[in-house]
């Protein structure tokens, strides 16, 4: 069900965001990512921000180090507002994140809470401020080409009229966050200025998926 009503803020003006590290996980500005939440230290994130302003971040691990120690992250990840929520019978949290903007780790704040939090620094990402238009000036064809190329190298099946008709946005966003690339791609995707940005790196990306694909190999 939607979440209850909160007092927003501009998210430039929240300067402290509670962060939720999970590699392969990629939220993006205008995008949805539901998760599914069970950990106690989560659980508490989740009632922490429904009892605030609902913004958690999302971020990847970028090595994952001894048990004992936090895990080291990259330094770039991107803030969500909790826009659905359910409880399941089990207690598990099923939430849905709507992202907002992305940030850069200016600092992490140590403190007694059981999950991580982090000072944003939002100004690295102002263009998410901004309406990006960007995809209009992607080359449609040669893009959708190349993804057709790419879904069937890798298996994966999609509706060709969907695909067809989604806008450059809408198919990066969902190459970006959907798509079996590795953590670190994943984050190169992330941190691409632009939606043409990204679309230009997924291409490079997509290409060098099906250059691998030893079932279609370079002539």
């Amino acid at each position: 069900m939607p979440t209850p009503h909160a007092t927003r803020h501009p998210i430039q003006d929240i300067p402290t965001c509670p962060i939720f590290p999970l590699a392969g996980a990629i939220l993006l500005p205008g995008a949805q990512l539901p998760l599914n939440i069970f950990e106690p230290r989560y659980l508490q994130m989740v009632d922490d921000a429904l009892a605030d302003a609902r913004i958690i971040g999302m971020i990847q691990p970028s090595a994952i180090g001894p048990e004992t120690e936090p895990i080291s992250l990259f330094n770039v990840g991107c803030a969500g507002r909790i826009t659905t929520f359910s409880e399941t019978s089990d207690g598990r949290y099923q939430i849905v994140l709507s992202g907002l903007h992305r940030f850069s780790i200016r600092d992490e704040i140590y403190s007694e809470l059981p999950y991580r939090t982090i000072q944003a620094d939002w100004l690295a990402f102002s263009v998410d401020s901004q309406t990006d238009n960007s995809g209009e000036a992607v080359e449609r064809d040669a893009f959708l080409d190349a993804v057709g190329e790419y879904l069937h190298s890798a298996g994966l099946h999609a509706d060709e009229d969907t695909v067809s008709n989604a806008s450059i946005a809408s198919l990066t966003a969902s190459l970006t966050m959907g798509a079996p690339f590795s953590p670190s791609e994943k984050q190169a995707l992330l941190e691409a200025k632009t939606i043409a940005d990204r679309a230009s790196c997924l291409m490079a990306l997509m290409k060098m998926s099906g250059d691998d694909d030893p079932e279609h190999p370079i002539q």
